[in-house]
């Protein structure tokens, strides 16, 4: 066997995917989840698996300690940047206080490297896209902020006890066992599930928001690299090919028709949101190898052949800590089930 892994976040999108990957490279899979955002059937057989909390400090920390692994990924996050104006608590304890007890859990326990996810959100909209990683980072949501908090800490662990990291920093990253039980995030997802439902396919706005969508299948070797190159150092990750969500739409739509979902578009309210977000992704090419061959009209249709033939489950509904100027669209979440 190789060296150990610790891969927080396993049964959501990243830890599901970059899990298996890793195990079929003969390394030693050990995964915590809290089962909020993921699924326990999306966790691989052969790996150890930790139902835990990261806000539980004591308990991360003894898990790592038990385990010792050589690296630790750390994928676990509620990645809603438009929600969480409206449950910051919920977010910072969740993408920044359970950042730091993995840090600390690390540091305790002489951990080799972690490599952290944060997101394209750090960047905010005060930088024309395509974002670079030299841009000054100016978050426009507490997502984005509790992401770059964290980017900062990892630095300054770096700095004062010798702590190695690196940061990827993805965008709009979709494929198998993304969560399309949640309706705040992942707008694929989100799609995929109203189609089943047969439900309008719902957009913000005018849908002209530019993003790049890209599948988790091109992470796995990039990220596997950084676990011995690169300490201290961020990257783009993600597709270079940008198009409106209502491109995507289009595409979409193409998609379900080929599984014989008839779709309709119910336009929503515009959500304060950065209107055109996607990144450069040259650093990651040179330095990593990074070769992202995303195909969105195929990717998108491996998704809904893993959907249909899931389980019919609850929409994940949040419980909104701040209520002022909440967007119609969430209102009345006892409906949204029905």
């Amino acid at each position: 066997m190789k060296e150990k892994i610790l891969i927080t976040g396993i049964a959501g999108l990243f830890g599901s995917n970059i899990s298996r990957y890793f195990l079929k490279k003969n390394y030693n899979v050990v995964g915590i989840d809290n089962l909020f955002g993921g699924y326990k059937e999306n966790i691989p057989e052969n790996a150890i698996f930790y139902n835990e909390d990261l806000k539980n400090s004591k308990n991360i920390d003894n898990i790592i300690k038990k385990e010792k692994p050589d690296y630790i990924l750390h994928f676990a996050a509620y990645a809603a940047e438009g929600l969480s104006h409206y449950i910051r608590n919920y977010n910072y304890q969740n993408n920044l206080i359970s950042t730091v007890n993995i840090i600390n859990a690390a540091i305790n326990n002489n951990t080799n490297k972690v490599i952290f996810t944060s997101s394209m959100a750090v960047y905010g909209d005060a930088n024309e896209p395509p974002f670079t990683e030299n841009m000054k980072p100016l978050p426009v949501d507490p997502y984005g902020i509790a992401k770059y908090a964290s980017e900062l800490d990892f630095n300054n662990a770096q700095k004062h006890f010798g702590l190695n990291y690196s940061i990827i920093r993805p965008h709009n990253v979709i494929g198998k066992y993304q969560n399309i039980w949640d309706k705040y995030r992942n707008v694929i997802g989100i799609w995929i599930r109203q189609m089943l439902e047969k439900k309008p396919l719902t957009v913000y706005g005018d849908g002209l928001q530019k993003r790049a969508f890209s599948d988790i299948l091109y992470y796995s070797y990039p990220i596997e690299k950084l676990l011995y190159e690169h300490s201290g150092e961020i990257f783009n990750l993600g597709s270079d090919n940008y198009l409106t969500i209502l491109d995507a739409l289009n595409i979409f739509r193409k998609c379900a028709k080929k599984y014989e979902f008839e779709t309709n578009i119910n336009f929503l309210e515009e959500r304060n949101e950065v209107k055109n977000a996607y990144c450069d992704h040259t650093k990651a090419k040179t330095q990593l190898n990074f070769n992202d061959n995303t195909d969105l009209e195929k990717t998108i249709l491996e998704m809904i052949d893993w959907s249909i033939k899931q389980p019919k489950r609850q929409t994940k509904i949040m419980d909104y800590e701040i209520e002022k100027n909440l967007y119609s669209y969430w209102k009345n979440n006892q409906l949204e089930n029905k």
